[in-house]
Order: structure tokens, then C-alpha cells, then sequence
């Protein structure tokens, strides 16, 4: 009987994970990583930030697969095989993520903030009805979490836009590609939605230049890595009043320490790394589906190019 074995930062994840994938792949044995452990001689492997001691035990492993659709911490590892590395494609993420943005974008452009604010006075007033025009959307990063957020805000009225790499054809969504036209779509943008893997190109794209080249009395709502952001330029931008909100879900370091000054600012809204979690049932089939096909010799979606680093 062939192995598989999973690792998770935690012990206690790694006991949860392997239960679950031993009950959907029952014609393997799966096993849990332990430290100090002998090799178990697994042919696949089945992690979420594992220990890097793992790939220095676990020589025969022919692939990898991720509990997560990021796969940056992953390839930053020094003794990362070099072999084939899966990620979660969805998995439940993308209406979780478009709950969360679309939450966050009602909130803004029908005055919800504004209402809570009336009730806590008991002052009766109803504003102005909501335009859509004024609230351009920009998704940064159009896989396929991505495509659902921004096809998901555009069948709601809202002007979408997108932007990737390459090009991109998406119903309802105007696209730009590469960075020829990034600018242009910086500028027709009012809420910018962040759903870019992180990589060393997109690492701290959230910059000062960024942020001037955005319609005025913008938000940011980053969903994706808080490496992408540069703190200090969004707290500047922030104060200066050139951005009006920015909605965290992901942070430079997380948690995200007490004194930060995200915490208390006014114009932030702070949740921690909830945008979207990984659904046990969801993840289960799509991995134990990956592993079946890999085993029969066929390659399973979500195969991450180590040379663009999603």
C-alpha cells in the first residue's frame, strides 16, 4: 500500500489532516509527520506550512500538495524538492472572498456606515440612492479566485475591471494585462481588490506609486498577502487623506502585533487572515482527486510553475 504523509505547522493540525485524508483516500496509508521520526517512504506529500525538517527526512516523495491556494512560504523554502507542487484552486475560497469583498463595497457605496452612525444618534434620514459609476472596481490578479470576485461584483452593477500578467478574457469585466497597462487600470480604479500570488514581481506592489495613481477617495482591500503592501506608504497615503479606507485581511507579519498602528487607525478595518479559509470537505476531494489522477499517471489541475511562483 502506497503512503502519503502530512505535515502541518502544528501537531495538532497535522493529526486533523491526516484523519480526514485517510478517510478520503482509503486505498493509501496515510501517515502524520512527526519530528524525529524515521522516513516513512511516502510517495506524496500533504502539507500546509510544514516544518523544513520534513524534505531532509522524506527522500522519495514524487509530489507535494498544498492546503492552500498561496503557495509563497512553500517555495521559499531552501530544500524544496524539485518536484511536481500542487495548490488548492478553489476550494471553497471563492465565495468566501466574494462575500468578503462584496460585504465591504455594499457597506461604502450604499452609506451602511453612515446608517449605523444615524441609529446610534436616532436620527431618521435616508441618503441619496447608491450610483454604481462612482464605485469602480479594480481586481488585481485574475486567477481563478480572482475571475469569481470580479464577474460576482460586476453582475451586481458595479464597473469592474481587471488586471493580470497576461492577457485575459473575461463576460462583464473590462480586462488589462501586463505592465504596459497597468497604469491605466490604476487609474479608472476607486476600490482596488488585491488578489495577486505573492512572487518577487508583486512583493510590495502596494506602494506609494500605486496608491497616487488610484481615483481620488479610494479603498484598498488587500485579500491576498500582506507582503504585497508597503505599511508605511498606506498609513501615509491614509493620513493624507489620498486613500479613505483600507479593508486588511492579511498582514506583514500576523498575527498582526498588538501595537500596530493598524489596529486603532480610524480608516482601517482589520480581520485576521479570514477573508477566506480553507473548507475541510472541499479540499479533501480536490486533493484526493489530484493524488488519484498523479497515480494514474495524469496531471491534476492547480500545477504551480516554480518559474512564476503560482
Amino acid at each position: 500500500m502506497s503512503r502519503i504523509i502530512v505535515a502541518a505547522a502544528k501537531p495538532e493540525a497535522t493529526r486533523h489532516w491526516q484523519a480526514i485524508m485517510q478517510a478520503a483516500l482509503p486505498e493509501f496509508e496515510v501517515v502524520g509527520w512527526e519530528p524525529g521520526a524515521p522516513a516513512t517512504g511516502a510517495r506524496y506529500a500533504i502539507v500546509w506550512a510544514p516544518p523544513k525538517e520534513v524534505f531532509e527526512v522524506e527522500k522519495n516523495l514524487e509530489a507535494i500538495f498544498n492546503l492552500g491556494a498561496g503557495v509563497d512560504a512553500l517555495l521559499a523554502l531552501p530544500n524544496l524538492p524539485d518536484i511536481p507542487l500542487f495548490r488548492l484552486q478553489d476550494a471553497g475560497m471563492s465565495s468566501q472572498m466574494t462575500e468578503y469583498v462584496t460585504y465591504h463595497l455594499a457597506s461604502l457605496s450604499r452609506g451602511f456606515a453612515t446608517y449605523a452612525e444615524h441609529q446610534r444618534q436616532a436620527h431618521w434620514q435616508q441618503l441619496p440612492p447608491p450610483s454604481y459609476r462612482n464605485w469602480p472596481v479594480g481586481v488585481m490578479g485574475l486567477g481563478l479566485l480572482g475571475r469569481h470576485v470580479a464577474q460576482a461584483v460586476a453582475a451586481l452593477g458595479y464597473p469592474v475591471a481587471g488586471w493580470a500578467r497576461s492577457p485575459r478574457q473575461l463576460d462583464g469585466v473590462e480586462a488589462f494585462h501586463g505592465a504596459a497597462q497597468f497604469k491605466r487600470f490604476l487609474n479608472r480604479t476607486r476600490v482596488l481588490v488585491n488578489l495577486l500570488p505573492l512572487t518577487e514581481d508583486t512583493r510590495g506592489i502596494i506602494n506609494h506609486e500605486l496608491l497616487a495613481s488610484l481615483m481620488p477617495d479610494s479603498v484598498i482591500i488587500n485579500i491576498a498577502r500582506g507582503g504585497h503592501v508597503v505599511d508605511e506608504d498606506l498609513l501615509k497615503a491614509l493620513n493624507a487623506g489620498r486613500i479613505q479606507l483600507a479593508v486588511l485581511d492579511v498582514f506583514n507579519q500576523e498575527p498582526l502585533p498588538a501595537e500596530h498602528p493598524y489596529w486603532s487607525h480610524p480608516k482601517v478595518r482589520v480581520t485576521p487572515h479570514v477573508a477566506a479559509v480553507t473548507l475541510d470537505d472541499h479540499a479533501a476531494e480536490q486533493i484526493s482527486q489530484g493524488i488519484r489522477s498523479l497515480a494514474q499517471g495524469q496531471t491534476p489541475g492547480g500545477l504551480v510553475s516554480r518559474d512564476t511562483g503560482y
